[in-house]
């Protein structure tokens, strides 16, 4: 392991900004992680996964610590779901892929999505009408601070929408290590409840979609949407789809009948933040080499050699804007650094 000092980071992070780490380690097992944090207890600490949910804004003045624990197994089957296990450096998309291509049903809604395994906890990642919390049983996790083990159970978890322990009560206390998956091994739950799977699947002829099929249909529809992060620097989503009471809803939704939205729960509704985004006259918009996605207004850009600061001002003009046209306040889903 060799630490490296005032190290680049564009490479690191998927908007591609350039930003430099003091140090930086790169580590590959968990033994190699905990003499690390046993040997630099007194130094500032920055963990970093496959950089996709982040916006650097600064140069990090801290020992940057990337997580590159590769591996993944079966741990447990039976006749109908199997217990697979996946270290944290494992890149998500390509761990879809693999259970797919064995036939392990629950992840395939979430194909494509940027990032590493060990963050998907975190993040309570989702798509297409599915989450993290659907399939997760239990990750493994090393205490910053003493490094001991621990293991969080799904309840332990306290996921919520884009929410975990791991954004709230723990926060910067642990790294997760690797992740537990329970996946259906046949009569597989295909779910193609949003009407861009639908659509996509009739667009092929497909009446009865495989988890192929699914997958599919999720990645053509997430290319035609959202910038292939090694051609244009962005994150995905930026923001957070905003929720709403109903009571506070019912009034905005007067004044905008065309307004999209989901139940979420008999007191709440999940409004779309791409359209408020577009709606707001933001689509499409540049501001020198930051700027707003023209397919997808949810996804903020670097179109070459934008700061982080300059993303982060378009970030803030979106919510003020936002906020003056329809009284809705819209959350970064981006961890701004």
């Amino acid at each position: 392991m060799e630490i490296q000092s005032n190290f680049s980071l564009k490479k690191h992070n998927t908007f591609g900004i350039e930003a430099s780490a003091k140090q930086f380690v790169a580590v590959r097992s968990t033994a190699e992680l905990k003499t690390i944090l046993e040997e630099n207890k007194n130094e500032k600490k920055f963990i970093l996964g496959g950089g996709s949910n982040m916006l650097l804004t600064k140069d990090i003045d801290a020992l940057v610590i990337h997580i590159d624990l590769k591996g993944k197994k079966i741990i447990k089957e039976d006749d109908d779901f199997v217990w697979v296990e996946s270290q944290a450096g494992e890149v998500w998309h390509d761990f879809v892929l693999w259970t797919i291509e064995n036939n392990f049903g629950g992840l395939e809604n979430m194909s494509l999505i940027p990032g590493n395994v060990g963050t998907t906890p975190v993040q309570n990642i989702g798509a297409y009408g599915t989450e993290i919390k659907d399939t997760f049983v239990s990750c493994e996790a090393i205490n910053i601070a003493t490094q001991e083990m621990k293991t969080f159970s799904n309840e332990e978890c306290n996921f919520g929408y884009r929410e975990s322990i791991f954004k709230n009560e723990v926060k910067d206390q642990y790294i997760i290590t690797s992740v537990i998956f329970k996946l259906s091994k046949r009569n597989h739950k295909i779910n193609t409840s949003y009407g861009d799977i639908l659509a996509e699947l009739a667009k092929n002829n497909i009446t009865e979609p495989t988890l192929k099929d699914v997958s599919n249909a999720v990645i053509a529809i997430r290319q035609s949407k959202l910038p292939d992060p090694k051609e244009l620097g962005n994150s995905g989503s930026f923001f957070k789809n905003p929720i709403v009471l109903k009571s506070d809803f019912e009034k905005i939704h007067q004044k905008f009948p065309e307004m999209k939205f989901y139940e979420v729960s008999e007191t709440e509704v999940k409004v779309p933040a791409g359209w408020l985004i577009e709606q707001a006259g933001f689509k499409g918009k540049r501001f020198g080499d930051a700027g707003v996605h023209k397919n997808q207004a949810l996804v903020l850009v670097n179109y070459g050699n934008a700061t982080g600061q300059e993303i982060l001002a378009v970030s803030k003009e979106v919510q003020k804007a936002v906020f003056e046209k329809f009284g809705i306040k819209i959350e970064a889903e981006v961890n701004v650094i």
